[in-house]
């Protein structure tokens, strides 16, 4: 694997030469972007089409302007999600058309801002959700997305929280109504939606917290989860072996089969969340099997049923509730309460590892193969091979410190040593 690692950071080097490696004309800036003539150009990885690894292209693009409304950030990092994989393979609803530039968070400097901004200068640290286009070099969006950081998050920790924190929090406390004494099943809990429930989970008294992940992450999440099952076992047994009544809440990532395993683990009064779809994810490109097996194994809802036995079913998508059902205003008092118990030392996003853009291919196999601990980041300022941090599955070969400020204390340089399955 260390080998097919270098073979692909060569084969991704050669492509930046050949698609973005032109010698910038005279007048390019010291922040890194580079002038063609009157454009101010940036990089950006850009999906050509949907499919596999090979359709991702770090290119250099027109860099944006803020519009009415919108705040201009200097990109530091990108948060790396499932769900980019899935736009990547096309396999969502009503995918947008390509070429199109993914990410959907990222954290920087506010440098310019567009008509109408108020509350923000030029120089505040930020994080911030984007309908598409974080992973570039400068980002535009509207201020109703964005918001400031504390003075000692770093630029990797603000990339890794928006959409693992703020998923996490609104499942637990506005669909579930998680209190005192209740019971939580999470999958894929080494995951950094996974790991932000568990530390949610922790702020409220007497919360068990069931977790399945893979056997090779147990030592290093063993402390935020109460109960843990190697994702392949019968996990349901095991649930009802413990709690024979079951958990009061299942956040469900999976979908397929489990959600008529999550379903039959409920309390009465209990709530199913499903908030994923991974199971549909198999190969590198969108499977008809895949989907269909997904589809099949679904367990149809009753509503009668659940009536007799009740329980509660919910779906969430925090990138629809932002933007296509207009719930700003809901997550901008999530993000602040995250941020007080950030700021209380009850929370902290897990970084599992830092990438430069060059390495998007090999970030996002990483995902792929369910090998991280928390989050992956896309380090805007770094030069290709990985940081990883101490907790990291992967072997280190070679030692290299983090400076920068948006860093992960204690990372060291390596190249991969071991792929990993499902979290």
């Amino acid at each position: 694997m260390a080998k097919e690692g270098v073979e692909k950071a060569e084969e991704t080097e050669q492509m930046i030469e050949k698609e973005a490696g032109k010698e910038p004309a005279e007048g390019g800036g010291g922040d890194g972007s580079h002038r063609l003539g009157d454009a101010q150009e940036m990089r950006a990885v850009v999906l050509a089409g949907f499919g596999g690894l090979n359709k991702l292209r770090l290119s250099r693009k027109a860099m944006p302007e803020p519009q009415d409304g919108e705040l201009k950030i200097r990109v530091k990092a990108c948060g790396l999600n499932f769900i980019d994989l899935m736009v990547r393979q096309g396999n969502i609803d009503n995918p947008p058309k390509t070429p199109l530039v993914p990410g959907f968070e990222c954290s920087g400097i506010v440098e310019a801002l567009g008509d109408s901004v108020k509350g923000y200068e030029i120089g505040d640290r930020v994080m911030a959700f984007v309908n598409y286009n974080a992973w570039a070099e400068v980002v535009c969006t509207p201020v109703e997305f964005v918001y400031k950081i504390p003075d000692d998050m770093s630029f990797s920790e603000a990339a890794a929280f928006p959409m693992n924190f703020v998923t996490a929090y609104v499942m637990l406390f506005e669909v579930a109504n998680l209190r005192e004494g209740m019971s939580v099943l999470v999958h894929s809990a080494g995951g950094g939606v996974g790991q932000a429930v568990a530390q949610l989970c922790s702020t409220v008294p007497n919360v068990t917290v069931f977790g399945t992940a893979s056997t090779f992450k147990h030592e290093a999440i063993k402390d935020s989860v109460t109960h843990l099952f190697d994702r392949n076992a019968d996990y349901v047994q095991e649930v009802k072996r413990i709690s024979a009544e079951g958990v009061d809440i299942v956040l469900d990532c999976l979908c397929g089969d489990n959600t008529g395993k999550g379903l039959s683990l409920l309390k009465p009064l209990g709530t199913y969340i499903l908030y994923g779809s991974s199971n549909m994810v198999t190969g590198e490109t969108k499977s008809f099997f895949s989907f269909a097996k997904s589809w099949w194994q679904v367990e149809k809802v009753n509503p009668i049923k659940l009536f007799e036995e009740n329980k509660v079913i919910a779906g969430f998508s925090l990138l629809n509730l932002l933007f296509k059902q207009g719930r700003a205003g809901l997550i901008r008092r999530v993000v602040e309460k995250l941020i007080g118990l950030y700021n209380q030392k009850k929370i902290k996003p897990v970084v599992d590892s830092l990438w430069a853009l060059e390495e998007v291919k090999e970030a996002m196999q990483r995902i792929h193969d369910r090998g991280n601990i928390g989050k992956l980041i896309l380090d805007v300022e770094k030069t290709p091979t990985p940081l990883v941090s101490e907790n990291s599955t992967r072997e280190s070969t070679t030692g290299q410190s983090d400076a920068d400020t948006g860093g992960v204390e204690g990372s060291t340089g390596s190249l991969w040593a071991s792929g990993g399955d499902q979290g």
